[in-house]
């Protein structure tokens, strides 16, 4: 890591304390236009996450009214009743997207993986920084709201999923995230802007407990609608 990306880190907790986990639990309430758009509006308003700390796997339960279990991972994503039988299963889900844009609707096993690599992504930032061929550098500052903000550019290796291979974090002069930007390569590269806010200590360690993306524009800036998706945590727990 970088020295900026090791600020980060050391900002959020102890990297040391973060490796004696294996997992983490959050409640969510969710919200925002992607949903309805891709054809799951309220699907996903009320659950729970569980992510992976060590590998990268998520699950949300419920998963939709009928109290379905997603279970993602980069190569796979599987649906679940309430008493574990398989449902459905998509193989190889990145390449189920391709020539997608912002407005193509999404099957439930794409909903999951989208929903999974997203949570697994916000829960593990910014611990993810010292996984295994992530790459950081830093960018020069950013101006918003009368704040400047320095910059961190990631880059992540093949093995991971995640919205896009290339991301901007945005930090506070103590290394707090304010903002976290990529471009979602499953809906057509749109660009987005991620704002996080109210931050809880749980367990040693600092989370944003709201999470609110915007679209972001050609200059870089972020619109202010439509609000794409909310995100509000409670409840987070590691084991």
């Amino acid at each position: 890591m970088d020295t900026l990306a090791k600020k980060i880190v050391d900002a959020h907790g102890s990297l040391d304390e973060w490796h004696k986990f294996t997992s983490l639990t959050a409640k969510l309430e969710q919200g925002g236009a992607l949903w309805g758009l891709k054809g799951h509006g309220g699907k996903l308003d009320e659950t729970s996450v569980t992510v992976g700390l060590k590998e990268e796997w998520a699950s949300h339960s419920p998963f939709g009214p009928f109290d379905k279990v997603s279970i993602f991972r980069p190569d796979s994503v599987i649906l679940e009743d309430g008493e574990g039988q398989v449902l459905e299963e998509l193989k190889h889900p990145r390449a189920s997207f391709a020539g997608h844009s912002l407005e193509t609707p999404w099957t439930e096993p794409q909903l999951a993986y989208f929903a999974g690599l997203a949570m697994w992504t916000y829960l593990n930032m910014p611990f993810i920084l010292a996984r295994p061929g992530v790459v950081t550098k830093s960018l020069p500052d950013w101006n918003e709201n009368g704040e400047t903000w320095r910059r961190l550019q990631v880059t992540f290796p093949p093995d991971i999923a995640t919205h896009s291979n290339v991301q901007t974090l945005y930090v506070d002069a103590d290394g707090l995230l304010k903002r976290h930007d990529y471009d979602v390569e499953i809906a057509g590269n749109t660009p987005g802007a991620h704002y996080v806010s109210e931050y809880v200590e749980v367990q040693g360690f600092k989370f944003p407990t709201s999470r609110k993306i915007f679209p972001r524009g050609p200059d870089g800036k972020s619109l202010p609608a439509p609000l794409v998706v909310s995100i509000d945590l409670s409840d987070i727990k590691l084991v």
